[in-house]
């Protein structure tokens, strides 16, 4: 079984990433690739550059990747209530070489920030725009209060019950 996880942010420290990434390893038997954001930055997508230069080709590579995956574990981050902008980008740029950017896969969709809300706001709209995009969400999960509840050291959920709950999400996959 092939996970390929990331977070929808381009911090170099970034939270959701460090939880996708934790999340991706709790699957049994799986073969987990953690994409970085940073390796698929491209110019702030317009009509107007995609009519100059067409498919970027590192929107190609981001769906080739997409494609190889058996799962999607992706943890977004919050910006003002909503996506970043540089996961927004490779979304827009991806979307416009097809509009089933998640191309059915089964995806374990979370969010966390530093916060007690742990991202529900974009959690909310992911949950409602995705499957539009080819996303098959399997389930959610939100982490809260990431700096309390998430050991950085040991790269795991500190918190007995948010990591139990997260634990029985993956079981069932």
């Amino acid at each position: 079984m092939k996970i390929i996880a990331f977070a929808g942010s381009n911090s170099q420290n970034s939270i959701n990433k460090k939880l996708a990434t934790y999340a991706a390893s709790l699957f049994e038997n799986a073969e987990v690739d953690v994409l970085d954001l940073n390796d698929y930055e491209m110019p702030l997508f317009g009509v107007d550059i995609e009519v100059g230069i067409g498919q970027h080709p590192l929107a190609q590579s981001f769906l080739a990747k997409i494609a190889t995956a058996d799962i999607l574990v992706v943890s977004l981050a919050e910006n003002n209530g909503n996506y970043s902008v540089a996961f927004k980008n490779v979304f827009d740029w991806c979307s416009r070489i097809g509009a089933k950017v998640f191309q059915e896969k089964p995806m374990l969709l979370m969010a966390t920030s530093p916060g007690a809300r742990g991202g529900a706001s974009v959690l909310e709209i992911a949950k409602s725009a995705f499957p539009r995009y080819g996303a098959d969400i399997k389930a959610t999960f939100s982490l809260p209060s990431f700096n309390d509840n998430f050991d950085v050291e040991k790269g795991r959920i500190s918190n007995e019950e948010l990591d139990k709950q997260l634990k029985e999400i993956v079981k069932g996959f």
